[in-house]
């Protein structure tokens, strides 16, 4: 069943809290969820009690005691959905909560579908669509930069960036469409020097809300890290100090590691996914050779790269040579100098692909520099993250989508002003910059688009 069919003028319950905790809450939403809640009751009610209050009742059933509990109330407008709703905190077993779920389901209420109870904040106008799937990403938050990134499209910086690019749009389309009203007068109501200003405006705030999906997209889902190098550079030594535990094979034999490993771990709040490769070298070894592609196309994949280097196998001539022949890739580069404890560091920048990067002196053996280089690659990391400090930043895939066809008509209707197109044709391509902008915040829906949102929530939220 669609979500957009299903009745919103009835009460619905579910469980808040997954199984097998101490404590469950059981959450019920709608116009009739106090009187449900009193049948279980036991003759006490909450018709009269404030919102935001709290109560302990004793929950009974058809004669039978189910459970003792404490009751909050939360009165619309002022609550979670915008609706009635009284959450049931109880003992955690899963036994009593199923009795008391089917003892509210007789009672006249029925089970919230996946998301619907913040499906129907968002209908009821308690948030827009951004901020309802920057509740998903809360949840689904596994590490600081993640959660303090949901946290703050939730809060609305995000929503609200959009609102006054949406409004002011609308002013000048309005004008755009007032003009259209009066053609045979030929009068204009829309300055086209100021229309051009704000459309350059906005072309540059669209453009930076995009350029920040990088970071976004690091901050929510960490970053790769491929760690590549010739055989026998310590890449799996460096893996294993990283982790502080054995989580690679380390050995002399050259081509150890034939296929990638991938392990994470947080650094100052931010999630890093080091994958460990084969060392780089032609070999007639299917297996390793292989495994050497995939090194590669991890590499390529990656946000970050460390090329690790052996400087008692490997000069630095023969470490540029390396890497000029590796593929292109757009990621943050780093050399890891190993075994600075038989070989001192004797050089701080190398040349990649054209590129100077930094060279950082570790030994991975010996745990030598390894606190630096979580230092630097979280630094190498934020820094971008520091420049956008005080701005927004995007993470959600479909918001990229409708801000990169905005742009396009934003394009359009410059375009358009500067060639002195009709005023039909310039509001055309300004409605439909209207209509992508409005998809992000839920301004503009579907059915397709809500289902597709929604449901990937889980069950009582």
């Amino acid at each position: 069943m669609s979500i957009l069919n299903v009745r919103l003028d009835d009460t619905i319950v579910a469980p808040a809290t997954a199984p097998g905790g101490s404590i469950a809450v059981i959450r019920l939403s709608g116009k009739d969820a106090i009187a449900i809640c009193e049948n279980i009751l036991n003759g006490k009610s909450l018709a009269d009690k404030a919102s935001h209050s709290a109560h302990f009742v004793k929950l009974v059933h058809e004669g039978q005691w189910l459970d003792e509990a404490v009751a909050t109330v939360f009165r619309n407008p002022k609550s979670y959905t915008g609706e009635d709703v009284v959450e049931l905190s109880l003992h955690g077993s899963s036994f009593i909560v199923q009795r008391v779920l089917d003892a509210l389901l007789q009672g006249g209420a029925r089970m919230a579908r996946p998301g619907e109870f913040t499906q129907r904040a968002f209908l009821n106008g308690k948030m827009d669509l951004s901020q309802a799937e920057a509740v998903a990403d809360l949840i689904a938050a596994q590490h600081e930069g993640a959660h303090n990134l949901a946290h703050q499209q939730l809060r609305g910086g995000y929503s609200s960036e959009l609102k006054e690019l949406r409004e002011q749009l609308i002013w000048f389309a309005s004008l755009l469409e007032l003009e259209l009203d009066f053609s045979q007068e030929d009068v204009e109501f829309a300055d086209r020097s100021q229309m051009e200003t704000l459309v350059r405006v906005i072309k540059l705030k669209v453009s930076a809300l995009l350029q920040s999906f990088k970071l976004g997209n690091v901050l929510k889902k960490g970053v790769p890290v491929a760690i590549i190098g010739m055989p026998n550079a310590g890449k799996s030594t460096l893996l294993n100090a990283l982790l502080k535990e054995e989580r690679a094979i380390v050995s002399d034999i050259a081509g150890t590691t034939r296929d990638t490993i991938e392990e994470e771990m947080n650094v100052d709040g931010l999630l890093f996914r080091f994958i460990d490769t084969a060392g780089l070298r032609s070999s007639a070894d299917t297996i390793e050779q292989i495994g050497v592609e995939r090194s590669l196309a991890k590499m390529q994949q990656a946000d970050l790269v460390l090329y690790v280097m052996d400087p008692t196998q490997q000069s630095e001539g023969d470490a540029v040579a390396h890497l000029e022949q590796l593929p292109e890739t757009t990621a943050m580069k780093l050399v890891v100098m190993n075994k600075v404890d038989r070989e001192p560091l004797a050089l701080t920048e190398m040349s990649w692909g054209g590129e100077i990067v930094s060279v950082l002196g570790i030994s991975a053996k010996e745990g030598q520099g390894i606190d630096e280089l979580k230092n630097r690659l979280y630094e190498q990391v934020m820094t971008d993250a520091r420049t956008q400090e005080e701005g927004v930043i995007v993470s959600n895939l479909r918001h990229v989508d409708s801000l990169q066809q905005t742009a396009y008509f934003m394009e359009q209707v410059e375009q358009g002003l500067d060639g002195d197109l009709p005023s039909d044709l310039i509001a055309h391509q300004l409605r439909h910059a209207l209509h992508h902008l409005g998809l992000i915040t839920g301004h503009i829906t579907n059915e397709d688009l809500l289902d597709t949102i929604f449901s990937k929530f889980c069950i009582g939220k």
